[in-house]
Order: C-alpha cells, then sequence, then structure tokens
C-alpha cells in the first residue's frame, strides 16, 4: 500500500501564528489567559491549551482580570472595546488573511457599499466580518441566495477565506452576467486554495483520501468536499481511532490531506497507523524487515550501531590502530544516553512519535536496566581503554544524565533558564557534541597528534548535528509545545533547512580537500559520499518525496552506518 501526505496538509500561516502566540502567552502575559471561543476548529488543540491553563470564554462578564486572546478567526471591532472596557488585556491573534478581509469591507461600509459575504453565516469568521459592515452586510452560501437579495446601487462581494473555491467561482460568473458594476476580491486564503487543488490532484492517482481535521472546521469541511467531487472514496476524521481501516484495505494507494487547523501530530499518527496497518497485512520479507527496522529504531540499537561505525570511520581516517574498545565505547554510551533520554523526553514523544511513547511507557523498567547495562559497560572499556578515557567519558555520561535535571533551585531565580535543557538549541548542539567526542577525540588520544584530527572531529560532529536538526524539523509542533527550544524553532524551519544543507556541501568539500592533501588518509574522498547522499535525502523531503515515518527515519540514521561500511570496504582494497 503507497501513503502519500499532501505538501498542504497542516497548520497554515495564519493558524500556527495563533497557535505559537497562545503557548507564548503565559509567561508573556499576566494570567489568568483566555480566549475569547475557541482558538482555531480542533478540539485536540483546545484540549491541549486547556491543559496549559488557557481556557475559553464566550461571553464578556463586567469585569474581566487577565489576558484575551482574539480566535484567529477574528472577532466584531465591538468585542475587542468591550474587552477592553471590561479589563482584560487583549491580545488580537486574528489571521493576518482574515484582517484584510475586514480591512476591505471596513473600507467600503465607510463608502455607502453593501458588503455581500459568500460563506457559512455561523461560522465565527463570518460573525466578526459582518461586525465590520455597519449593519449593511449580507451573507449567502449558494447562488439562490445571491437571486433572493435585492439590487444594491454598490456593491462588494468577498469570500470567507476558506470558502470552496468551486461555488465562489460560480458566483463570480454570476454577478459578473447580472450585476457586472458589484466590485469582486478574491479574498479565498492562498493556503485553502492551494489545499483543494491539491487534493484534487492527489485524486487522480489515489484509491481513498483521508482528510484529517475537526469536524467544524470549515476549510476542513470543504477538503472533504473537494475530495467527494473529485470521485474518490474520502473519509473525514479528527484522529487515527476514527480510521475505518477495513474500508481502506482495499486501496492500493491512500492520500492524506488536513485541514489549516490540523496540528503535525495528529497527520503523522494517522500516518503511522495506516502505515502500520498496511505492514501488518503484508506477507514475506517486508513485513518481517519493517518489523526489525522499527524495532531497531525504537530501542535505540540502530542508532548505536551508527556511532560505532561513524567512530571505525573517523579511526580509518587518522590511521589509527587498536579500534575496537572505542568502537564499543561509542556504542554503549550513545546507546545509554539515547534511551535515558528518550525515557525522560516521553511527554514530547507523545506528539512526535507515539509509538515511542507508548514503547518506552510499556517496556519502561526493561529499557531503564538496558541503559544502566551499557551506561555501566561503556565506563569499564573506557576504564581498560585508560584513564583519560574513562574520566572523559564518566563526564560526560553525568552531564548528559544531568541534561533533564534542574540544577538552579526555583527560590534561587525566578528566571526560565534552571536546567541544561532551558537553553535554546542546547539538545541537537550538546549531542553533537558528545557523539564527536565520543567517535573521533577519545580515539584520537590514544595516538600521537595529528592536525587531521579537528577535520574528523567537525566532520563527525556535523553528520550527527544534521541527522538531529533534521530530526528536529520533524518533530517543531511537538517540541514546541513541550516548551523545548530547538535550533528549527530559534531560526526557522526554512533557515534550519539551508543551513544543514550548506553543513553538508561544506563537508564533502572538507573531506574531499582534506584527503587530497594528506591531512588524513584517502578514505575521505570515499566518505564525501556520505554528507551528498544525505543532501539528498534532505531535499527529496523537502519536495514531498520523502514523508515523515518509519522509512525516512531509518533511512536518515543508515548514513551513519554506511560511513563504517566504507571505512570496511576500504581497509579490505587497500
Amino acid at each position: 500500500m503507497k501513503i502519500f501526505i499532501a505538501r498542504t496538509a497542516g497548520f497554515c500561516m495564519g493558524v500556527r501564528r495563533a497557535v505559537e502566540m497562545a503557548l507564548d502567552m503565559p509567561r508573556k502575559y499576566k494570567g489568568p489567559i483566555f480566549t475569547f471561543g475557541p482558538l482555531i476548529h480542533n478540539p485536540q488543540v483546545i484540549g491541549l491549551l486547556e491543559q496549559k491553563g488557557i481556557t475559553v470564554i464566550n461571553s464578556i462578564p463586567e469585569k474581566g482580570t487577565g489576558t484575551v486572546l482574539i480566535r484567529a478567526h477574528g472577532v466584531p471591532p465591538g468585542i475587542k472595546k468591550k474587552l477592553k472596557n471590561s479589563g482584560f488585556t487583549v491580545i488580537d491573534a486574528t489571521c493576518p488573511r482574515v484582517i484584510k478581509v475586514q480591512t476591505i469591507i471596513g473600507k467600503h461600509t465607510k463608502q455607502g457599499f453593501a458588503s455581500i459575504i459568500i460563506g457559512d453565516k455561523n461560522h465565527p469568521e463570518v460573525i466578526g466580518l459582518l461586525g465590520y459592515a455597519g449593519g449593511k452586510g449580507y451573507v449567502v452560501s449558494k447562488i439562490e441566495d445571491l437571486e433572493s437579495l435585492p439590487e444594491f446601487e454598490k456593491a462588494i462581494i468577498v469570500a470567507q477565506t476558506t470558502q470552496n473555491i468551486v461555488l465562489y467561482e460560480s458566483v463570480k460568473k454570476w454577478v459578473e452576467d447580472k450585476y457586472p458594476y458589484y466590485r469582486l476580491f478574491d479574498t479565498i486564503c492562498n493556503s485553502t486554495l492551494m489545499r483543494q487543488s491539491e487534493v484534487k490532484e492527489i485524486a487522480k492517482s489515489a484509491d481513498a483520501i483521508v482528510v484529517v481535521g475537526g469536524h467544524s472546521s470549515g476549510n476542513t469541511q470543504r477538503l472533504a468536499e473537494a475530495a467527494r467531487q473529485a470521485g474518490k472514496p474520502s473519509y473525514h476524521i479528527e484522529t487515527e481511532s476514527e480510521l475505518d481501516l477495513d474500508a481502506l484495505s482495499s486501496a492500493r494507494s491512500i492520500g492524506i490531506t488536513a485541514g489549516a487547523s490540523t496540528p503535525n501530530w495528529l497527520i503523522k499518527r494517522v500516518y503511522r497507523t495506516i502505515e502500520n496497518y498496511s505492514f501488518n497485512r503484508t506477507r514475506g520479507r517486508r513485513k518481517h524487515f519493517y518489523a526489525v527496522e522499527r524495532s531497531l529504531l525504537l530501542t535505540n540499537i540502530y542508532v548505536s550501531i551508527g556511532a560505532g561505525c561513524l567512530c571505525y570511520a573517523s579511526i580509518k581516517l587518522l590511521c589509527i590502530t587498536g579500534y575496537l574498545p572505542y568502537v564499543v565505547m561509542a556504542m554503549l554510551y550513545v546507546l545509554s544516553m539515547h534511551i535515558f533520554n528518550n525515557l525522560i523526553g516521553r511527554k514530547a514523544d507523545y506528539y512526535n512519535d507515539p509509538d515511542r511513547a507508548a514503547f518506552y511507557k510499556k517496556h519502561q523498567i526493561l529499557l531503564s536496566s538496558l541503559a544502566v547495562s551499557a551506561g555501566g559497560a561503556g565506563l569499564l572499556t573506557a576504564y581498560s581503554a585508560g584513564l583519560t578515557s574513562f574520566l572523559v567519558l564518566l563526564s560526560m555520561s553525568i552531564m548528559g544524565l544531568s541534561y533533564n535535571l534542574t540544577v538552579i533551585p526555583e527560590g534561587i531565580t525566578k528566571g526560565r533558564y534552571r536546567s541544561i535543557r532551558d537553553l535554546p538549541g542546547s539538545k541537537t548542539a550538546l549531542i553533537s557534541a558528545a557523539w564527536g567526542v565520543v567517535t573521533a577525540l577519545l580515539p584520537a588520544l590514544s595516538s600521537s597528534f595529528k592536525p587531521g584530527i579537528f577535520v574528523v572531529f567537525t566532520w563527525s560532529v556535523c553528520m550527527v548535528f544534521v541527522r538531529t536538526a533534521f530530526f528536529d524539523i520533524l518533530d517543531m509542533q511537538g517540541d514546541r509545545i513541550v516548551g523545548k527550544e530547538t535550533i528549527p524553532i530559534i531560526i526557522g524551519e526554512v533557515r534550519t533547512m539551508r543551513l544543514l544543507k550548506y553543513i553538508l556541501v561544506a563537508m564533502a568539500a572538507l573531506l574531499i580537500v582534506s584527503g587530497t592533501f594528506g591531512f588524513i588518509s584517502k578514505l575521505g574522498i570515499a566518505l564525501s559520499l556520505c554528507p551528498l547522499s544525505l543532501l539528498f535525502v534532505l531535499i527529496k523531503h523537502e519536495r514531498g518525496h520523502m514523508l515523515p515515518g518509519t522509512k525516512l527515519e531509518f533511512l536518515v540514521e543508515s548514513h551513519l552506518v554506511i560511513t563504517g561500511g566504507i571505512a570496511l570496504l576500504w581497509q579490505f582494497t587497500k
């Protein structure tokens, strides 16, 4: 079964902005924190905000305290005034696209125009837009409603930003034929246009379409409507629990799209559920390979193998003998630290990788024992290699275990930065540095100083940095929810992806130049294929050809394993 996700699926710009504003509210503004009406049309997100103490009010009290966030759909202008007069601090999270429509209506109302709004009269966006029409606003949802309106001397026609494209095009044609002097404005959001266009394209190659999003979400309803109009079986669901897997069992290809108010973690859960179902139904090697693949990723055994391979490649780049203790040391350290971090970080995994969160909850005792055993065995291996290696690895282990611990008591400081994890971008930077030490610097301590050490250390750190930051991009929404300030959250997804591409190109060039001029062994020239191959994967993902899931995660981790494979082949062919 082939599964693909629409590139436009998930939060639109306006919804992402509103949700991020809401998540930032508790630390920026005086509580209690409210939203006036549901912030967006997604019950799961509203429930999440309630867990963080951000509740919904639907009416304005005579006297209020705290801060109110205006919902993404906007409100009539009189509501804002009443909220301020009541005593609330008012923060406006209205989508900029909706504000544009409000401005168009407000401007023309002052000039005496009537405003005809193509939309759902009970939708909060439309209710808000009517507030700018000064009593001269009319809502229509079909051509017949237009025909029942009186003829206006001056009128404008706008659309609810999430309106159906087909309907609005027919409205425009009707108006141009009957009242060409009416002013028409194309106010359907670009995001809506692209989603509805893409779902039609998906329908050409998919046997069935799954539309993920709130049942009360207007734009999600429009997507489901567009999918049905394309003539393919479509299923509108809010969560993966509503999936009718039996109904999908006969489909060879399934397209997944989602409304503008649907968070990525819900899309990811739906994708994983269908993916798991698909592989569980298959027989033979594919099913067994998928099971092994997923088990290696969940237990972090595969990432530890990658650490061992990266260490072996680093040793061969520096022409160091006696590699085995350092390869074992790197594998055990990485295995131990990654299991511990997954055990402690299950809150983020609940959103980013629910399968992993459930796995670690179910096997908590066994995995804890494995982490302790691996950590202890790694320290014993380091001690056998020398006191310096033991002390370095011990220090790194202590730092790794204290990453999530509060080191500055609340009574001493009221600041946000009370643990290492609170430092913006610390996760990716520290993981990369730790890998660089165990895979490159520790082996180098057993040998005389070589200038190539800096090259190999930099390459190792950068490969792990790209790998970790890329996974951070995939997990941005979940990390944002639990308060992690990863690099993509700090500088943005686009800038992070651009940075990773530059790093990979630079690493390939560094290995080729260093290998050519003898700073490291000529193996570096062959290993330059690894960053270039990872660059190819990032570009393919960016273009929508590689979707987040087990396959992509396994492929990215495999680039670390491949470094060891290339080094081993090079050793045999010398």
